[in-house]
């Protein structure tokens, strides 16, 4: 009674016993935040995250499905096709040592291709009635489902390791991140479609423009799923380089601009086309330029372009077509594929103003090539 008679006369309430009740509510919300505050919001966040492992889970087995399916049509038993799906989604390529990055990229390069040559061999013995273009799209469909795995592995050990220590900090780091893992996730899972229906996606926009100028004339192969082709506008001689379609293929640019410089000496220009993320704000589709190699990946090929290039003193413009993560790896959008003839005037202005009437300058599309011909 002494502390209900002391909360009172602070209150200067004492004939009024709601006043005491609702002042000892007050206390006791505030000793109930102030003592398991941190454990209720990390139970509202966990509740969270683990919503969103779910839905990562869900899509997970949906890219599986689709993978299991695909190798399932093309003459694969549903047994074996499960299990190499299963294999594939653990398959990790392990990077070579960085202390000394002197050599790391030949490094880089030697692992990339024994890993695509292996999957090669692999799926082709799966399914060995199919063509080429039928297998790099279940290729590229299975690493869409590896990402989506990769990305379930990861949120669901920091959801368990923050569960289990009751670490605050950790689970509203990941509770952070989500949109942006959850924005991640769904472009895979739009990924994953296109490729298993062999739609052209929004990466493959340089791969279009190519293709654009590539059209109708005779191409040969310069480096592994990369073409190269030339002609003749008036004075100005054009030599363009796409990668392979309309299978799945981002090709070996590097190794096909190397080629290609060594073969013609004098060649006054090069102009790079690739797509390139957007920030928030921006419009899908808004065309800018810059110098330098517009190409992405790991920088295996864009350090070879740029050896090339520096070697022989070329200039090197790259033209970004800007789009969201999502877009750049689901189905192309009209918005992507309208901006493919503008690229292709921009880059004959681009030749006009730097070389005039007459010189040899090559074009490199780049991005992935999926239901985009030539």
């Amino acid at each position: 009674m002494k502390l209900a008679t002391l909360i009172l006369i602070a209150q200067g309430r004492e004939e009024d016993p709601f006043a005491f009740i609702f002042n000892l509510l007050l206390i006791m919300m505030f000793l109930v935040i102030a003592i398991w505050g941190q454990k209720i919001q990390l139970s509202m966040i966990l509740r969270e995250i683990e919503y969103a492992l779910t839905k990562i889970k869900v899509m997970r087995d949906e890219a599986k499905r689709l993978a299991m399916n695909k190798l399932t049509k093309m003459g694969c038993e549903r047994e074996v096709a499960e299990k190499y799906a299963n294999k594939f989604m653990e398959y990790v390529v392990i990077e070579p040592v960085d202390l000394d990055p002197t050599g790391i990229i030949p490094k880089l390069d030697h692992l990339i291709s024994v890993s695509d040559t292996r999957v090669r061999e692999e799926i082709a013995a799966l399914t060995p009635e199919v063509g080429e273009r039928e297998r790099r799209n279940v290729e590229h469909l299975l690493e869409a489902a590896k990402e989506l795995h990769t990305i379930y592995r990861t949120v669901r050990h920091y959801y368990i390791f923050s569960k289990r220590t009751s670490n605050y900090l950790i689970a509203l780091q990941i509770h952070a991140l989500l949109p942006q893992i959850m924005q991640s996730a769904e472009a895979l899972m739009g990924a994953a479609h296109a490729f298993n229906f062999g739609h052209p996606i929004g990466d493959g926009i340089g791969a279009l423009v190519a293709a654009r100028l590539m059209y109708g004339k005779e191409q040969r192969e310069v480096a592994r799923d990369t073409l190269f082709t030339e002609y003749r506008e008036g004075n100005v001689r054009y030599l363009v380089i796409k990668s392979k379609g309309p299978g799945g293929n981002v090709g070996k640019p590097g190794d096909a601009v190397s080629d290609v410089l060594k073969k013609y000496r004098k060649v006054d220009l090069v102009i790079m086309v690739d797509a390139g993320l957007k920030l928030e704000g921006e419009k899908t589709g808004e065309i800018f330029e810059g110098i330098g190699a517009a190409i992405g990946g790991i920088g295996v090929e864009k350090y070879k372009i740029e050896e090339e290039v520096t070697k022989r003193k070329i200039p090197i413009y790259g033209i970004i077509i800007k789009m969201s993560i999502k877009e750049a790896i689901s189905p192309m959008t009209k918005e992507i594929a309208n901006t493919a003839d503008k690229v292709v005037e921009r880059i004959r202005e681009i030749v006009k103003e730097r070389m005039g009437e007459k010189g040899t300058v090559l074009v490199v599309g780049v991005g992935n090539t999926i239901g985009v011909g030539q």
